[in-house]
């Protein structure tokens, strides 16, 4: 049963470090850190560390309504078992999403997620958009879609995520995502694709902590439909954002805290916002 210990940098009979959000659940204490912080054990701890980047945000087709814009990759996820964390302070960095695109240009890739020097969570790779030389998607944790004839998808890192969804014909590929790489595009078509599924591998982290989404973090963006026809791609495991469509009149944003993917933004109105990537998160724990 979860059982809120105390306040951010509180300290607890049970707790064995300070910094984040304390909580307890079964055998475990858990410090999640959804801002940037410090976590300083008070002796050398043995601990599992989850760290999520931010999410990549989605590719925009304003003007040239006629097309469609990717869906943003998912924030990598590292995940370090067994680390011995010295009893110092360790800077705890939490990455932000990437900003979606606007004016028909791919959109920003998120930022890392780190604690002290251990192997940084890459932040996900930005979606691509509708503007000559701006369809490839970027490359991150998890790679953005691509949104132009004849791209491939940005590529992943390597253990943490998957890489976005190419284009042969068409437009408006899915975002990658941790569990399975973003939907392509093989044929002309109206809908966008979808953003490539989370995990639910850390589904202890996320009951124990009220973070994630049904135990998934890190799914990957859904692409624009083409103008205001067809369906909107997806985003990945209710953690990415969906893509714009005449149903889904802004283009959502990737959920904080989980590194999901932003959805493409498309059609020449006002209803081309592109979504934002999801904040990151960095989660320790250790034997109570």
């Amino acid at each position: 049963m979860l059982n809120n210990l105390a306040a951010v940098n509180g300290f607890t009979p049970s707790a064995k470090a300070t910094g984040g959000t304390i909580t307890s659940s079964g055998l475990y204490t858990y410090h999640t850190f959804t801002s940037s912080g410090t976590f300083t054990p008070l002796a050398t701890l043995t601990c599992d560390v989850l760290q999520i980047a931010g999410g990549g945000g989605g590719g925009n087709a304003i003007s040239n309504g006629t097309d469609g814009a990717a869906g943003g990759g998912a924030g990598g996820i590292s995940y370090l078992a067994s680390q011995s964390i010295a009893a110092s302070a360790q800077t705890v960095t939490i990455g932000n999403g990437g900003a979606g695109g606007t004016s028909d240009l791919k959109g920003s890739s998120g930022s890392n997620s780190q604690l002290g020097s251990l192997t940084a969570a890459v932040g996900g790779g930005g979606g691509g958009g509708a503007a000559s030389g701006q369809g490839q998607g970027l490359n991150g944790g998890s790679g953005g879609g691509s949104s132009a004839n004849g791209l491939a998808g940005g590529t992943a890192t390597a253990g943490q995520g998957n890489a976005g969804g190419a284009v042969t014909i068409g437009y408006a590929a899915g975002g990658g995502g941790a569990g399975a790489v973003g939907q392509s595009i093989v044929s002309a078509q109206d809908n966008g694709g979808n953003g490539g599924v989370g995990v639910n591998t850390y589904s202890t982290f996320a009951s124990a902590t009220g973070t994630g989404v049904g135990g998934f973090y890190a799914g990957g963006g859904g692409g624009s439909s083409r103008a205001t026809v067809g369906t909107a791609g997806t985003g990945g495991s209710s953690t990415g954002g969906n893509g714009f469509s005449s149903s889904v009149t802004v283009a959502q944003n990737g959920v904080a805290n989980t590194g999901g993917g932003g959805g493409g933004g498309g059609a020449p109105d006002a209803y081309s916002t592109s979504g934002n990537g999801g904040k990151g998160v960095v989660i320790v724990r250790y034997l109570t």
